[in-house]
């Protein structure tokens, strides 16, 4: 066979190639099917699960013509079942998704802004945030130790001269949202130890 006769393997693929499926049409059924399984592989907040099935009524509006005022009222109507039924909890959300996030540093400054995003309401935030703060002595700055653990920063830097890096560990907490009164106190701590006597919360 010469090289004309090959088939052109551009060509060849045209056929295998998928087109992009077609949406499902929404219903108040297909909407709570999918709230329901969204909700078993992820944890949600109210206003974000809402979110996700609206953009299926849009997807749906746009292919089958769905009228997107009554897919907003379905939406409503799941979100108030789910909510109901238990399935979905604005206050356990936040207690979870906070206790998740400080396990990893984040100042409570960037864990408000996290759950804002999500769509808690400011009251839930605000009263489980107070839980975490009576479960921990000063939690701002157990979280700023934390986070300079993993960033290797002050006292547990392995690379470099602490004090000629002092500045950019002084940036790199700020940024995380802490107050230059705490980067200070844990970038200046002599020791690792000495940080570490103040955990009295087990982020894990």
């Amino acid at each position: 066979m010469t090289d004309a006769d090959q088939p052109d393997p551009e060509l060849a693929n045209i056929g295998r190639r998928r087109t992009p499926k077609k949406p499902r049409k929404a219903s108040p059924k297909s909407l709570e099917n999918a709230a329901i399984y969204y909700l078993k592989r992820y944890a949600s907040s109210a206003a974000n699960l809402k979110s996700v099935l609206m953009r299926r009524v849009l997807k749906s509006a746009g292919h089958h013509g769905t009228d997107v005022e009554e897919g907003r009222g379905w939406v409503d109507d799941v979100i108030f079942k789910l909510q109901n039924s238990g399935y979905l909890d604005d206050q356990k959300y936040a207690e979870t998704r906070i206790h998740s996030l400080y396990s990893r540093g984040l100042s409570l400054r960037a864990i408000r802004m996290k759950l804002s995003e999500k769509g808690v309401p400011v009251n839930i935030v605000t009263e489980a945030l107070r839980v975490l703060s009576e479960e921990a002595e000063n939690p701002e700055f157990q979280a700023a130790i934390i986070t300079a653990q993993r960033r290797k920063l002050g006292p547990y830097r392995t690379r470099g001269d602490r004090q000629e890096n002092r500045e950019r560990d002084l940036a790199s907490l700020a940024r995380g949202g802490f107050s230059y009164d705490i980067a200070v106190k844990v970038v200046d701590t002599d020791t690792a130890g000495e940080l570490e006597d103040y955990i009295t919360l087990d982020p894990s």
